[in-house]
């Protein structure tokens, strides 16, 4: 027999890899291992069709129907091939509104990969691995090995990259209603502006991220802006407003403050009341 070429021989284990992955009930690979290796001559240029195909699943509040998904996974599975297949030059040269573009759907479409090789589950923090399932599962995406966690905290709010976009925070999805509502679009970055300020609005028309007790004196935030308030301080920070407040809780309100009703600007301006973070719910986004 004819031995195969190395070219033929990792483009053979890609297709084996992929399919193995698209089998009903494929359990997720652990930290130590790598879901599939990028093909050496990928013949189409990267675009986000097929992840749109996925997001048709995904209705206008932001809940999945992960039992479709669960069902018909191929067009998931074919993504996650999609972003293993991108040659790291071929990323390093978009712009940064390209590159935070494609990190936050990879990690949006990563954490729906989580939930569907493990569902039916009524809560993310149901994967209970060694390192919790932001940490626990690697993947290979742009010639680089990550999880959950590192495409996070490692390249959108890295300082090696230097995105410095706070808004990552409204767009990244972790599967969870308390999350922001996860967009049945990709983010693109012809739009990215436009999407991450919509979500912005998004968020804070929901009672549960949102709210203001004009009895009590008080505004109640999403628990993200207790976790990474810190992200908004380079560009919203302010020591002209919200004086009443710390750094981070000014930057915070600064950054909020234009999406707010007239009313609501007016009482964040010029009202004394307290911050108090919302309880987050980790309850599935499910239909």
């Amino acid at each position: 027999r004819k031995t195969l070429s190395t070219r033929s021989a990792r483009t053979l284990r890609l297709f084996l890899l992929t399919a193995v992955l698209a089998a009903p009930g494929c359990s997720l690979f652990y930290a130590e291992r790598v879901a599939v290796q990028p093909s050496e001559n990928a013949a189409e240029p990267f675009s986000f069709a097929t992840y749109t195909k996925v997001l048709a699943r995904v209705d206008t509040a932001g809940r999945v129907n992960y039992k479709t998904l669960k069902t018909h996974p191929q067009d998931l599975e074919s993504f996650y091939a999609a972003l293993a297949s991108v040659r790291p030059e071929e990323l390093n040269g978009w712009s940064k509104n390209e590159q935070v573009a494609f990190w936050i759907n990879a990690y949006n479409a990563l954490t729906l990969k989580v939930i569907v090789d493990n569902y039916p589950l009524d809560s993310i923090k149901d994967i209970t691995p060694p390192f919790g399932p932001w940490a626990s599962f690697k993947y290979f995406v742009a010639g680089q090995e990550v999880t959950l966690d590192g495409i996070e905290h490692d390249i959108l709010r890295g300082e090696e990259l230097g995105f410095n976009e706070p808004r990552i925070h409204v767009a990244l999805v972790c599967a969870a209603m308390g999350c922001p509502p996860l967009r049945n679009e990709p983010y693109t970055a012809e739009r990215l502006d436009e999407q991450l300020d919509d979500q912005t609005r998004r968020m804070l028309t929901h009672p549960k991220k949102f709210k203001i007790d004009r009895e009590k004196k008080t505004v109640g935030l999403s628990s993200i802006f207790k976790w990474y308030g810190g992200d908004f301080v380079k560009t919203y920070g302010t020591d002209e407003k919200f004086a009443d407040h710390n750094e981070v809780q000014r930057a915070v309100l600064n950054y909020i403050h234009p999406f707010l009703s007239d009313a609501d600007q007016t009482f964040l301006g010029e009202e004394a009341y307290g911050i108090e973070y919302l309880e987050y719910d980790w309850s599935l986004n499910e239909q």
